[in-house]
This record gives C-alpha cells, sequence and structure tokens, in this order.
C-alpha cells in the first residue's frame, strides 16, 4: 500500500510516495527545482499566491508518477505538511480573496504587540503561551484594518496547509495544532482564542471547522482527482506545519526528544508535555501533531528566519551572469577556514521580524571586516557560524524551559549537507547530532500512514527510517567554539 506526502514549502513544493510494507520511500520529487518568488510589494512584507502552490502540485505530482514503480491508483492516503503562520483567506466560493501572507511577513507586528498591552502577559501566556506576535492571528487583524473590503468577503481564513486540503477535498478544515501556531488556540480552556478574537471583533465563524492532525480528515473530490491523476475518495489523514512534521519526520515525538533543520529558515523544535511558556517572547510553543487530550504534546521552537536564506542570498550574489556558484565549492572555501572565521562575525538576520529578538527587525550585518586578511572563505565560514551561533541563542532558552538538550536529530539536506555547517551546530550546542535519511515530504506521507491506521505502533511505523550518521561533540573545538560565540555575541544590537 502507498502513501503520498505533499510538503509545501516558500521555496518549493516536494512530494514523496511511501511504501507501507517497508516504510521506506519508493520515490521524491520536488518543483520547481528552482526557488519560487516571495512577493514583497512593500518593506517588510512577504506573499505569495495560493494558486501557485497548488500549480506546483499537479506539475510535482506528474513528475512522481512518472517514476518507475510509482503506482498512483495504489495511493491509499494522503498526507500534508505546510509552511507554518500564513494567512490564506477564501470567500463563498472558495475563491482566493488576496495573496497569502506567509511566514516571514513583518507587517502584523504592531497589531499583536497592542493585543498583549491590552489583554496582558497573565491571559497572553496562560492561554495562547505566545504573545500574538506576528502570527496567522494577527495576520488576519491586520487585513480587518488595513482592508476593510477584501476582510468583509471573507468566508474562512486558512493556513497554507487547510487551503492545500481544501483544494483537494473540496471541504474547509483546519486543525487545533495549527490554530496554536496562529495564537488561535487556547490551552488552557482547550479550545479557540475566544477572548483575542472578540478583542479584535474577529467572528470566531472565520475559523474553520476543526479535523484531527492525525485521523480521517477529507476525502479526494473528483475534480482534483482528475487534475492529480489519483483515485476519488482517497483520504486526507494527516496534516502538520513544516516544523511539527519535521518533529514527526525524525521519531520526534515524546518529551525531552528534539529535532532540528535549516532550510530557508532555521528551526530547533523540542517537545514537552507541559504548557512551556518564554515571557520574553524569544520561543514559542505549539501543540505538537501528536497532542492527545490523554497525552499532551507541545512543541517548543526556537526559529531563525534568515537561516538556509541567509546562505542562499550568499550563492545568489556571487553568481555571475545567471550562474550560481557551486554549494560544494563554497563549504569546501569554509572548509579551510579557522573557526572563528579570524574575527569576521555574521548576523543572519535579514528575512523579517526575528522571535528571538521580541520580533525586531534587525538586519543582516558582516562584521569586522579586514580587507587584508578575509577571503570568500572567510564570508562563507562566518555566514554559516552565524547561523549557528543564532540558533542557539535560543537553544539556551529552550535548556532553560527543561527541555532535553544532549541529542538533537536531522534530516540529511539543506544546511546539515554541509560538514562545516553540522560541526559547528553540535560543538557550539553541545548536542550530539543524529542524521537521518528522510525529509518534509516522507513525513508528511508517513504520518497519512499513521493516520489511516495503516500502522499499529509508533515503533511499526517508523522502522523504516535510517539513521545514516551521528556527529559528535569533539573536547578539543567546544572551547574554540565557544570562544568565536562569545566573539559573535558582542555584536549583537543592544
Amino acid at each position: 500500500m502507498l502513501f503520498l506526502g505533499i510538503d509545501v514549502g516558500s521555496s518549493s513544493v516536494k512530494l514523496a510516495v511511501l511504501d507501507g510494507d517497508t516504510g521506506k520511500p519508493l520515490a521524491s520529487t520536488q518543483y520547481p527545482d528552482t526557488e519560487l518568488d516571495i512577493l514583497s510589494p512593500q518593506s517588510g512584507w512577504a506573499e505569495q499566491q495560493p494558486e501557485t502552490w497548488w500549480e506546483c502540485i499537479k506539475q510535482g505530482c506528474t513528475k512522481l508518477f512518472a517514476k518507475p514503480g510509482v503506482d498512483a491508483a495504489a495511493i491509499e492516503a494522503i498526507g500534508i505538511s505546510y509552511q507554518m503562520h500564513g494567512l490564506v483567506l477564501v470567500d463563498q466560493q472558495q475563491q482566493v480573496i488576496r495573496p497569502a501572507i506567509i511566514w516571514c511577513d513583518s507587517r502584523a507586528v504592531p497589531h499583536g504587540d497592542a493585543a498583549l498591552s491590552a489583554l496582558g502577559k497573565d491571559y497572553c501566556f496562560d492561554h495562547l503561551l505566545n504573545s500574538p506576535g506576528n502570527f496567522t492571528a494577527a495576520k488576519l487583524r491586520w487585513v480587518q484594518q488595513n482592508e476593510p473590503e477584501n476582510f468583509a468577503r471573507i468566508h474562512k481564513m486558512m493556513l497554507p496547509g487547510d487551503y492545500v486540503a481544501m483544494r483537494l477535498s473540496g471541504e474547509i478544515n483546519s486543525t487545533a495544532s495549527g490554530l496554536s501556531e496562529g495564537t488561535l488556540w487556547d490551552f488552557k480552556e482547550q479550545q479557540t482564542a475566544k477572548a483575542l478574537l472578540q478583542h479584535w471583533d474577529i467572528p470566531e465563524s472565520l475559523l474553520p471547522d476543526l479535523v484531527p492532525s492525525m485521523g480521517e480528515q477529507c476525502r479526494l473530490s473528483a475534480t482534483a482527482a482528475g487534475e492529480l491523476d489519483l483515485r476519488e475518495g482517497v483520504k486526507i489523514s494527516y496534516r502538520g506545519g513544516d516544523q511539527p512534521n519535521n518533529a514527526l519526520s525524525l521519531n520526534v515525538l515524546n518529551p525531552g526528544e528534539v529535532a532540528a533543520t535549516a532550510g530557508t529558515s532555521g528551526v530547533i523544535y523540542g517537545v514537552t508535555d507541559q504548557p512551556a511558556a518564554d515571557l520574553e517572547q524569544r520561543v514559542n510553543t505549539f501543540l505538537h501533531v501528536t497532542n492527545t487530550q490523554d497525552a499532551p504534546r507541545n512543541g517548543v521552537l526556537v526559529c531563525v528566519n534568515g537561516a538556509g536564506r541567509s546562505f542562499s542570498w550568499l550563492r545568489q550574489i556571487l553568481s555571475v551572469d545567471g550562474k550560481p556558484v557551486d554549494y560544494v565549492l563554497l563549504n569546501t572555501l569554509a572548509s579551510e577556514v579557522a573557526v572563528g572565521s579570524e574575527g569576521l562575525t555574521f548576523l543572519p538576520f535579514g528575512n523579517g521580524a526575528e522571535r528571538i529578538f521580541q520580533n525586531r527587525v534587525l538586519g543582516s550585518h558582516l562584521q569586522n571586516i579586514d580587507l587584508n586578511r578575509h577571503s570568500l572563505g572567510h564570508i562563507v565560514r562566518a555566514t554559516q557560524e552565524g547561523i549557528v551561533f543564532a540558533l542557539n541563542q535560543g537553544f539556551e532558552v529552550l535548556k532553560s524551559l527543561g527541555g532535553s538538550c544532549d541529542v538533537v536529530r536531522v534530516a540529511k539536506g539543506n544546511m546539515f549537507l554541509s560538514e562545516v555547517f553540522a560541526k559547528a551546530f553540535a560543538n557550539t550546542t553541545q548536542a550530539a547530532v543524529e542524521v537521518y535519511e528522510t525529509d518534509g515530504a516522507e513525513g508528511a506521507a508517513r504520518g497519512a500512514a499513521i493516520g489511516c491506521g495503516y500502522y499499529a505502533s509508533a515503533r511499526e511505523a517508523f522502522g523504516g527510517l535510517t539513521r545514516i550518521n551521528v556527529i559528535e561533540p569533539e573536547s578539543g573545538l567546544i572551547t574554540q567554539y565557544q570562544q568565536a560565540y562569545n566573539t559573535w555575541l558582542e555584536g549583537l544590537p543592544v
């Protein structure tokens, strides 16, 4: 039996087919091969057209189902992973009202801050476990205040994954985990965040009906089946934001387990059974996709917006006549430079408001440049180390909230393909890094198999997950990275 995973990111859409019998991926692909455009009509804004995601899914399915051994007719269920914190608005005819406001958009920060001030920290951190900050609810408030004609047309607001499920099924629904990532979930009352909605005079009816993160949510419609060359009636049985889904992909399900990723943004995600809240708003807590009433599971999330985006930007500006510089070459140059980049430091904060700095927009900076000593290799290494050091700030907050940080699981991919980055991460955080052969699309497919009841237990579900490497901290390097980290900290804005 086969299962399809769809992972809708801001850079591309990835798809994978999982063979349920072996627990291993049968085939995978992505569309497009180059990064999707992010629209920025004003400084600090970031938007995408939801229809673009659907077109990528269609094109990706065409590529995927053409691969040897993939029988689209044998797909039993579909799982969805998606970029978190986005806002999609549709009218009564399920037509998109305006471009989606995506995760790295900063425009809603003042609205979130005003709600925190008006409602008070006691309510926000006891009930929402977060400030409304720059999350989906605050983005909806921005539309209400700045685009009243569009707001009046709203039938339902959705997260990006909810939009994909709507296109697959014709039905509009969401999950409690999804609402929690938008500060639309009251952890204390175990219901939608009624007080926040009432404060903003936003009708609760704009929120979708809720379905479980794992379990049958809806079924593939005849229209979507025709567009994707699949059977009508295939179950959609799993949905999760990209970071909870990355954790699921890595079998990070229980308290004390930690996952990390370094794609466009960099994230550390620790699972806890406690309602952990950081009163300084540097990290955020959401419902994990495995949460149940009997076994509470929350995910504490550390995020740096400008992780892989910093590295891809560097590669982009080094390109000549449209010919990109090879990442392998850049990593080789970085490996030839000593830890600490001879005092050159990089602040990777040029991709929107950063949560670990209370949603301030700091911008990216190269600091302490010595024109007589620093080469391209220094710049590449400083960029990678700067991303790690920024993540480590959040890692320290996670530890202060009781998170276990001895082992971090990551997927082979993105920044962790760089030995320089992986070693910097292990030695700065002083955590062993376990590397697995998986990705978000495979995780979504595995979630679909779990959600439709194909696997009897988590042990059975993850039997096909393969660990391919472990990067241990090295006593001789820990001190060097600590010194480099301290130098980096000195360059942070006050």
